[in-house]
């Protein structure tokens, strides 16, 4: 979970206008880069996130909990950019096979030429947070809400279950091909490559990878995330070091989901000063109290 929404938790009990203000601004600043990374759309970002926390005010104060704090302002948060959500030009509303997810041996090729140029050059180049935005926003919109909720905003998989209303292991699902998915659309924009038009295709070049990668790749996520058994756990670990594709697509996908952690999307100073003034005072009043003269910082 975001330290942010922690420490708004905390500084919601003070009820004092300083704290308060400090507050919205990082309850503020979650929903707006939240919504950006779901819809893309800065005007459909600014109408969410004035709204939402609009009508949230008073329920603020009743929420003492981060963790209760952050599953009601996602599950929120997620329903109103659902409803405004224009869908991105490029995003798939298809499920994506894990076989049109797999890299061909010209995928493979290039990552391996990449590895043995410079691999440092290369993520340095991954890291632009543009380019990232555009690739999050190529994927499916189920796999993109699971993955900014769990990679991006920092929630545990039993979060993402219970504001998506699903199955734990309908997420992680969802999350390990979510993660395959924007790294194979980063991959696209930095060679300037474009999508498939006939994604069997893909699937059929995958399809001749070797029963052991095919597996392996399967499993990524688990393996990644600590959350397969150690006897699976080294017989994966023995194939990757026996296997250079596996060791390249692997370090390839670490720095995807790496990416992914960072990425912040924030909003225009001023914009954002001035909805936080309004929702302070609101929110003040609503307590009774009045707002003090004193500096705000930006968000």
């Amino acid at each position: 979970m975001r330290p942010e929404l922690i420490q708004a938790a905390e500084l919601l009990q003070q009820n004092t206008p300083e704290a308060v203000e400090e507050a919205i601004a990082l309850l503020q600043s979650t929903v707006y880069s939240f919504s950006m990374k779901v819809c893309g759309h800065p005007e459909d970002a600014e109408d969410t996130t004035q709204e939402v926390l609009y009508r949230s005010l008073g329920h603020l104060a009743k929420i003492q909990d981060p963790q209760a704090l952050a599953v009601w302002l996602y599950t929120v948060t997620r329903n109103r950019c659902w409803r405004m959500r224009r869908k991105p030009s490029q995003s798939p509303s298809r499920t994506l096979s894990l076989d049109e997810l797999m890299p061909d041996d010209a995928e493979l090729g290039r990552l391996l030429q990449d590895a043995a140029e410079s691999p440092e050059g290369a993520l340095l180049h991954a890291e632009q947070h543009q380019l990232l935005h555009q690739a999050v926003l190529q994927i499916p919109p189920a796999l993109r809400m699971v993955l900014v909720l769990h990679d991006m905003e920092d929630l545990t998989t039993e979060q993402v279950a219970q504001i998506l209303d699903l199955q734990v292991g309908t997420v992680r699902v969802r999350l390990h091909r979510a993660r395959l998915a924007v790294r194979k659309a980063m991959s696209r924009i930095l060679n300037g490559t474009p999508a498939e038009t006939n994604p069997a295709a893909t699937g059929k070049a995958a399809e001749g990878r070797p029963s052991a990668c095919r597996e392996l790749f399967a499993n990524l996520s688990e393996y990644l995330d600590g959350r397969v058994e150690p006897r699976t756990c080294d017989e994966m670990r023995g194939h990757i070091e026996r296997c250079p594709s596996c060791v390249v697509f692997l370090r390839d996908l670490r720095a995807a989901i790496d990416r992914c952690r960072s990425l912040e999307v924030p909003c225009d100073p001023a914009i954002a000063q001035r909805l936080r003034s309004i929702l302070t005072r609101e929110y003040l009043r609503m307590l009774g109290l009045s707002l003090t003269e004193h500096s705000s910082a930006p968000m």
